[in-house]
């Protein structure tokens, strides 16, 4: 009788669902409620058992040391990292956003797209990334857990998580997240102010007879002689 473990862990009748991750790409997603940019998720299952469903929660980082930037946008950079030779220690892993998905029932290898809210805001870090860089690509890691559904051998559903070391890499297209930003903010950026200072420009812009917000920056620039 041999005590040797099996080569295969689904010839353990204990083991579950092991799922696999890729992202084959990013688009833009036309006239959702907000700028949406779509990830398409690939789920494979290597074990050959029936998924009954997966609960995952995906976490999206940027990546920003794991690329390299030209001098315009090394200048573009410093206001988020600060002078380029600190950059060994200030380019690090960035949260963009944290995503609760449904996988439906699969068996072998399925696709899914992950819908990402992609935010015009200039204040914010994740955006003020990606607005610096040229072309190219955007970084990322992808880091997922969660739980998996799935029908044992006697028929009941049963359970097993997504282990919290797993994770992949993607390079997000630059031009993908503009085309995206561009469809629905064309030619526009957006900036998070105080409400009083809000309300301190139009004041202005009403007392000097502007007709927009933006002549009245503008015209404040001039004079400042920017």
């Amino acid at each position: 009788m041999s005590l040797e473990a099996p080569d295969r862990l689904e010839d353990a009748p204990w083991a579950g669902p092991d799922p696999e991750f890729s992202v084959l790409g990013a688009r833009p997603v036309r006239h959702a409620a907000v700028p949406t940019l779509s990830l398409d998720l690939q789920i494979s299952e290597p074990t050959g058992r029936s998924v009954y469903m997966i609960a995952l929660r995906v976490s999206l980082m940027l990546e920003p040391a794991r690329r390299s930037y030209d001098e315009t946008t090394r200048a573009r950079l410093e206001e988020l990292f600060g002078a380029p030779e600190r950059w060994a220690t200030t380019t690090r892993s960035m949260l963009w956003c944290q995503l609760d998905v449904i996988v439906p029932a699969f068996i072998g290898q399925t696709t899914v797209s992950v819908p990402v809210s992609v935010s015009g805001d200039h204040e914010l870090a994740a955006a003020k990334y990606l607005y610096a860089l040229p072309d190219g690509f955007a970084p990322m890691g992808l880091h997922f857990n969660g739980t998996v559904y799935y029908r044992g051998a006697d028929g009941a559903v049963q359970m097993v998580l997504v282990p919290w070391s797993t994770s992949i890499d993607f390079r997000l297209p630059v031009s993908a997240w503009r085309e995206t930003i561009e469809a629905y903010y064309p030619g526009t950026g957006w900036l998070g102010l105080p409400v009083a200072t809000i309300e301190r420009l139009r004041a202005l812009k009403l007392a000097r007879g502007l007709a927009t917000t933006d002549a009245a920056l503008n015209q404040l620039l001039e004079e400042a002689g920017g």
